[in-house]
C-alpha cells in the first residue's frame, strides 16, 4: 500500500519513516498526529500525542492481548497505565485519552513522557539522516527539507505546508498505518487469528441470536436439558447464555464450534478466562457432539453446521474427540502465552 502522492511535498520521506520498523511506535505516532490535525490542531503538546498513542493501542494490548514484542515500549506503557489508572480494558479510546492527558499521577506521566526519549526526533530521521537528537531538534524548527513538523521541548508544530495533505488524505494515511501495523503484528503473532480486526475496538459485538435460536435451542430442547460444563447446573431453553469456550477476545469470531450453553450467572465470572483442558474439554466435546447429531438429524441443511467444516471436512463420518482437541489445544496454549489467564 502506497501513500498518496503530492507534487510539492517529499512524501517519499514520510514513507521512508516506516523503513526498517522494529517497533510499533511509528504507526501510533503518525496516527496520533493525524487525529490532532483532523481536530484542527497544528501546535500539539507531546503529552497529548503520547496519550493518544496509548489510547490507540489500548484495546489491542489490554483486551485482545496481542503481543507487540518483548521490547516494545507502547505495550509496556499501556499495560502499566491500565493498572496505575484502574481503567477498564473495554473503555472507549476517547475516554482513555482524556484520562491520560490530564492525569496527575506521576507514574502515568513518567510512562507517557518516556516516549520523548526516542519517538519525536527519530521519526524525522529520513529528513535528517545521520544527525543526532539535538541537531534534528534544531534543524526541524525551520522546517528544513519540508519536514513534517518542528520539534519543541514540550510540543510539536505541524508544518503548515503539510496541513492540507494530512487532512485531505487522513483516511488513506490511517489505513496505511493500520495495514502496515497489522502486517507487523501478524509477524510477531503468527498463530493469533484475525489481527486486523484487533487493532480498534469494534462498534459493538455481534448478537448470538442466530446461534441460539437456530442451533442451541434445538439441541437443548430435544434433550430436555443439559448440564453447564463449569457448574453442573441444569440448563433449559430460556435460562442459558452462550459462552465462547476459547475467549472471543482471542479468536475474534462467533463460530458455533466454539459456543456452548452456560449458566448465566457464571458467564460474567468466566469473562475472558481460559478453560482447563483437563477439567472441561471432555464435557465440552460431548456437549458439542450431541448437539451436532441432533441438529443434523432435525435440520440437515442448517447453515451453522458449515462452521464445523474448518475442523471436520468430513462432518458426516468424522467427529472425533482427538481431531477437535488437536484444534482447540494449540489455541488455548497460544492464548495463555499471550497473557490470557486460566479460570481458577
Amino acid at each position: 500500500m502506497q501513500l498518496p502522492k503530492s507534487n510539492g511535498l517529499p512524501v517519499n520521506l514520510l514513507a521512508a519513516c516506516f523503513n526498517n520498523t522494529s517497533a510499533t511506535y511509528k504507526y501510533y505516532w503518525l496516527l496520533s498526529i493525524l487525529q490532532e490535525v483532523e481536530n484542527g490542531n497544528l501546535n500539539v503538546s507531546k503529552r497529548n500525542l503520547f496519550a493518544r498513542m496509548i489510547s490507540n493501542a489500548w484495546f489491542t494490548v489490554n483486551y485482545f492481548h496481542v503481543s507487540f514484542g518483548k521490547q516494545d515500549l507502547i505495550q509496556k506503557a499501556t499495560e502499566a497505565v491500565k493498572g496505575i489508572e484502574n481503567i477498564s480494558i473495554e473503555e472507549n479510546q476517547s475516554i482513555v485519552f482524556q484520562k491520560l492527558s490530564v492525569s496527575k499521577n506521576q507514574s502515568t506521566r513518567a510512562n507517557l513522557w518516556h516516549f520523548n526519549s526516542n519517538v519525536p526526533h527519530w521519526f524525522l530521521s529520513p529528513w535528517f539522516p545521520s544527525m543526532d537528537r539535538n541537531t534534528i531538534y534544531l534543524a526541524s524548527k525551520s522546517f528544513s527539507g519540508k519536514c513534517l513538523y518542528a520539534l519543541h521541548k514540550d510540543s510539536i508544530e505541524v508544518n503548515p505546508e503539510w496541513k492540507y495533505y494530512l487532512s485531505s488524505n487522513a483516511k488513506v494515511l490511517k489505513d496505511f498505518c493500520y495495514w502496515n501495523l497489522s502486517l507487523f503484528l501478524q509477524a510477531k503473532n503468527p498463530n493469533v487469528p484475525d489481527i486486523p480486526n484487533k487493532l480498534i475496538k469494534p462498534a459493538e459485538r455481534n448478537s448470538l441470536t442466530k446461534q441460539r435460536t437456530k442451533f442451541w435451542n434445538l439441541a437443548v430442547s430435544i434433550q430436555g436439558s443439559v448440564k453447564c460444563i463449569y457448574t453442573g447446573e441444569k440448563l433449559e431453553v430460556g435460562n442459558f447464555d452462550l459462552d465462547h469456550f476459547i475467549p472471543y477476545n482471542f479468536v475474534s469470531h462467533d463460530l458455533i464450534w466454539n459456543l456452548i450453553p452456560i449458566l448465566p450467572e457464571y458467564n460474567s465470572i468466566k469473562s475472558d478466562k481460559l478453560p482447563s483442558m483437563e477439567k472441561h474439554f471432555d464435557k465440552f466435546f460431548q456437549m458439542q457432539k450431541k448437539a451436532v447429531e441432533i441438529v443434523k438429524a432435525e435440520t440437515p441443511n442448517n447453515k451453522l453446521l458449515e462452521d464445523y467444516l474448518t475442523i471436520f471436512p468430513d462432518l458426516e463420518r468424522n467427529f472425533s474427540k482427538e481431531k477437535f482437541k488437536e484444534r482447540i489445544q494449540p489455541l488455548i496454549t497460544i492464548a495463555s502465552n499471550n497473557g490470557f489467564e486460566f479460570m481458577k
